[in-house]
């Protein structure tokens, strides 16, 4: 089970003397997924046809990259899901996933050296609260790359590293394990168009059981105030869950998800049929509602 297969890969070296030096990109010719997701390439501006005439297999984009980062690799992305879903493909393609080892998520270091915070903040605010203008494109493998080397540039790298595990902590005391009863797992998803696709991705292939990592089958979202919904999902293995999300409009118009997955004991499982019989239930899975015609009547919602 894979979150996606990667179609870019975009790298800046960042030297000792934490100033940007040079730049890595490559195209990859996906193998599983032949047709690109429209909110994928939407976002992105990565079309089909673009990954059939410049994308190269992914083992020799790994080898590519690999002779381009060279010995004694340390990455530094933005954000934690970057590395999880390189190791992923990595395994896929049933290529070594030891040179993943050492990385950092400059996000914890940015927090520790500004606000001190535990909130996972997108890339384009942290530039604005450095002053940084952005001069490459966002939601490109290279450009996000370019851009998270300059915030670096403008941190202490060494000092950020040296107390890295202690930010790590703070952020799992904050923001992923913060003392929420039946609480099991949470995560946050950015970039989406608009809810429907946000709550599309929670409902399918980002609904994947805490324990096993299978597809969970959900049933139908609640909504709730502060736009909020619930559903409750079962693996086929494992059981059922609550999941609740809450949806943040973003500066640049896409959608962040904030995931919270519950013991189905838990109160808020338990909770769950009271609160849905009260509920507006949301059919926002894939797509707007449809407008029906009844005979001899109006149209209706």
């Amino acid at each position: 089970q894979i979150r996606g297969e990667i179609i870019q890969i975009g790298a800046v070296r960042v030297t000792e003397a934490e100033q940007v030096a040079d730049e890595f990109q490559i195209m990859v010719r996906p193998k599983f997924y032949r047709h690109l997701n429209r909110r994928v390439s939407k976002l992105t501006g990565i079309k089909e046809n673009r990954l059939r005439d410049e994308g190269v297999p992914f083992p020799e984009a790994v080898e590519r990259f690999l002779a381009w980062c060279g010995e004694d690799i340390v990455f530094l992305t933005w954000g934690f899901d970057d590395i999880g879903i390189l190791r992923e493909n990595l395994q896929l393609f049933g290529l070594d996933t030891g040179f993943t080892q050492r990385w950092y998520n400059v996000q914890m270091i940015f927090n520790a050296q500004t606000d001190g915070s535990n909130s996972q903040k997108a890339l384009k605010s942290a530039m604005e609260t450095l002053g940084i203008e952005a001069t490459r494109p966002a939601h490109d493998a290279l450009g996000d790359a370019y851009h998270t080397a300059l915030i670096c540039a403008r941190l202490d790298l060494r000092k950020g590293m040296r107390e890295y595990d202690e930010a790590l902590k703070s952020h799992e005391n904050g923001f992923h394990g913060a003392e929420l009863p039946g609480c099991i797992a949470r995560k946050v998803f950015y970039d989406y168009p608009d809810k429907y696709a946000a709550l599309g991705a929670m409902a399918g292939e980002e609904n994947l059981c805490p324990v096993c990592g299978s597809r969970m089958l959900g049933s139908r979202w609640f909504a709730q105030p502060g736009h909020r919904y619930m559903d409750l999902a079962a693996c086929p293995e494992h059981g059922k869950f609550l999941i609740r999300v809450r949806l943040s409009n973003q500066e640049d118009g896409t959608v962040r998800v904030s995931r919270l997955t519950y013991e189905a004991t838990s109160e808020a499982a338990e909770a769950y049929a009271r609160r849905a019989e009260k509920a507006e239930p949301e059919e926002a899975a894939a797509r707007p509602r449809r407008r029906r015609r009844r005979r001899a009547a109006p149209r209706q919602e």
